[in-house]
């Protein structure tokens, strides 16, 4: 029974590592994207769109949750794990380094693990933030490559600190309805809130389509690869992974992230690794081994 269970966890865990793999090389393609001319928020409707409409294939007997407060509940998931998120990472972006972006968002982990220890009670335990604290560090190396360029910006760092906290309030809206509904079914909310609020969004700062882009087999393809794989089959197995693992667990992989985005842009963008970027891996890898450890 032990070996069972045992199984059951890598299994998750494994879940959870795939997907910040494959979200680490989202940035390649949607830097791609940029540079043929779709905007941030553009991009995000495309691949939202088309998750949607793959997950509604499968997944489309219940309409509805069992109460109009679930209901509420999944739509803050759509706005904090899709609308919000992606529009305050963006928008800050625009404004600010790059690298204050990557850095800054990987607080997730940390204020989820704090949320979850104010709503839920979990304990914080001293080994989760000491792992923490390294991979952040190893996330900091990792991110400015051996350069460190690190310039206040109050206005997109704050956007930044706000995004890391929605995908936090994300997690731990999965955690609260993940033992009531199916995973397909929580999902597909999820795509349907997020696009409903963009579009509320799309009403006061309205977007300039170039549907002639779409027509071009690096545009399309890209996009099928942020919607189908990256979005749709990536939220599937993140939202099971936090359904059977916790939060707080989960997202201790988001310090994967730079990683993966470091080695997949050394690769299809020609951009430098370098020794102190190579340390930063070694102590991401440590950090989440640390954390994760009971």
């Amino acid at each position: 029974m032990g070996n069972r269970r045992k199984n059951k966890n890598l299994l998750y865990h494994g879940l959870a590592l795939l997907t910040v793999i494959i979200w680490g090389t989202t940035f390649v393609s949607t830097k791609i994207l940029i540079r043929t001319g779709l905007s941030p928020v553009e991009i995000f409707l495309y691949r939202f769109l088309l998750a949607y409409v793959c997950i509604l294939t499968v997944s489309h007997s219940r309409l509805f949750a069992k109460s109009w407060k679930d209901e509420f509940f999944l739509f803050l998931a759509g706005i904090c794990g899709g609308s919000l998120y992606f529009i305050l990472e963006n928008t800050a972006l625009g404004i600010t380094l790059a690298s204050n972006v990557s850095l800054l968002i990987c607080t997730a982990p940390v204020i989820t693990a704090f949320l979850a220890a104010l709503f839920y009670k979990e304990p914080f335990r001293k080994k989760m933030l000491l792992g923490s604290a390294v991979a952040l560090l190893g996330v900091g190396l990792v991110v400015f490559n051996g350069s460190v360029v690190l310039k206040i910006n109050p206005a997109g760092d704050l956007l930044t600190l706000g995004a890391a906290v929605s995908w936090a309030f994300y997690c731990l809206i999965l955690k609260r309805m993940g033992g009531s509904y199916p995973i397909l079914f929580i999902t597909r909310k999820v795509f349907f809130y997020g696009l409903l609020s963009l579009f509320v969004y799309c009403l006061f700062f309205p977007l300039h389509f170039n549907t002639g882009l779409l027509s071009r087999p690096v545009v399309y393809g890209n996009l099928i690869f942020l919607g189908v794989v990256a979005s749709m089959l990536c939220y599937i197995m993140w939202n099971t992974a936090v359904k059977f693992l916790g939060a707080s667990k989960t997202t201790n992989y988001i310090y994967i992230v730079p990683l993966v985005t470091l080695l997949t842009s050394a690769l299809f963008l020609s951009e430098t690794v370098t020794f102190a970027s190579l340390t930063g891996a070694l102590l991401i890898i440590g950090g989440v081994y640390a954390a994760e450890k009971k």
